[in-house]
């Protein structure tokens, strides 16, 4: 499977992606394996002279020192992003569509009202896939304490849609294909 999506200039210089399909069953240990060799393509792609990212206690990956990483993958793709010199980073994709009854659950009632059409311009899945990004860059360093993703709250001004908890902000890029939303958000 070749992707044609990129991380834009000018949203985090020096980031690097690697995408690697998910074979057959598309299983948990397929998935792990696929992202960890589109970790292991983001990294040689960044500098790094490490390529392996294994797991913390939590279950989260553990990138190597200086270079800020985030891993995510459906059932057929996986995709990692590293950006060097970064605080945290968080990557999403997604390929399921996001239904009524979820975006309740997932989107506060200003969000519905102003990100989705008729008024906002992004899909219930873009935005499923921002807030999952966004959870990822700021529980990243671990300064929040335990918390969910569906409790970030989304904004949009001058073009930027934000993700904010606690009072904590980071911007999140978000693009789609037919098949998948990307969602891409950087603490520096």
């Amino acid at each position: 499977m070749v992707v044609e999506l990129d991380v834009p200039a000018g949203v985090a210089p020096g980031a690097s992606i690697g995408w690697h399909p998910v074979p057959a069953p598309h299983g948990p240990a397929q998935q792990y394996t696929a992202g960890r060799r589109a970790a292991a393509a983001a990294l040689a792609s960044a500098g790094s002279a490490e390529a392996t990212v294994p797991r913390e206690r939590d279950g989260r990956p553990c990138f190597p020192s200086g270079f800020a990483g985030s891993i995510s993958h459906t059932d057929n793709l996986a995709v990692a992003l590293v950006v060097p010199g970064a605080e945290a980073v968080g990557v999403d994709i997604e390929s399921g569509a996001v239904g009524p009854r979820m975006t309740r659950f997932i989107l506060g009632e200003r969000e519905r009202h102003v990100l989705l059409p008729p008024v906002g311009a992004y899909t219930p899945r873009e935005l499923f896939a921002a807030k999952e990004a966004a959870f990822k860059a700021l529980n990243g360093t671990g300064s929040l304490g335990d918390f969910l993703f569906w409790r970030i709250e989304l904004s949009q001004a001058d073009g930027a849609l934000t993700a904010t908890y606690r009072g904590e902000p980071v911007v999140v890029w978000v693009r789609s294909k037919p098949d998948f939303s990307f969602a891409v958000a950087i603490r520096h």
